[in-house]
């Protein structure tokens, strides 16, 4: 549990952000591309910092970071998206267009806006319904555990890398 990732120096303990992030730098992890959600702010500071040892790409729209992604998967990469799930729900056509008939696969962190009822309006429906679309697209998905973040994560990842299928890891809380 004491271990750090060698690059970011960052122990499992610290923040939910970090540890997220090295779990994905530990397997391999080259590029990041999304559109920020006040749920990922913790990542999305940490992308964003001069030192961060893995290429951060923005986008202006969850589909653009798709394509961005997919292109460095096709090159060899192995990218890795963020996005709201209101973005994934804007991101479907992309996903079943492409990323999933041409077995070009990527790791996607989610956040779950509005799955309490306690959000803005806008989220209510997808909030609702996220684990139920996914499950339509046959998207495996994972929620994070954030009193494990780094775990959680790689266990995410583990199963990512073995079905090599494009998958969810979903944020529920902030990190």
């Amino acid at each position: 549990m004491g271990q750090s990732h060698s690059v970011l120096n960052i122990s499992r303990k610290d923040g939910a952000a970090d540890a997220v992030l090295a779990a994905f730098l530990d397997q391999g992890h080259t590029h990041f591309s999304g559109v920020p959600c006040s749920l990922l702010k913790g990542l999305f500071r940490a992308l964003e910092t001069p030192d961060f040892p893995a290429a951060y790409l923005p986008a202006p729209r969850e589909d653009s970071a798709l394509g961005v992604a997919s292109g460095l998967a096709v090159a060899g990469a192995r990218p890795v998206v963020l996005m709201q799930n209101s973005g994934l729900g804007y991101s479907l056509n992309v996903l079943t267009s492409f990323n999933l008939i041409y077995d070009v696969h990527l790791p996607l962190v989610v956040s779950w806006r509005g799955h309490d009822g306690n959000d803005a309006v806008e989220h209510d429906v997808i909030g609702r319904e996220l684990t139920r679309l996914l499950d339509v697209f046959e998207l495996p998905w994972t929620v994070l555990d954030n009193q494990d973040p780094y775990e959680s994560t790689a266990a995410f990842l583990k199963r990512y890398d073995a079905e090599r299928r494009t998958s969810v890891l979903i944020v529920r809380e902030g990190v």
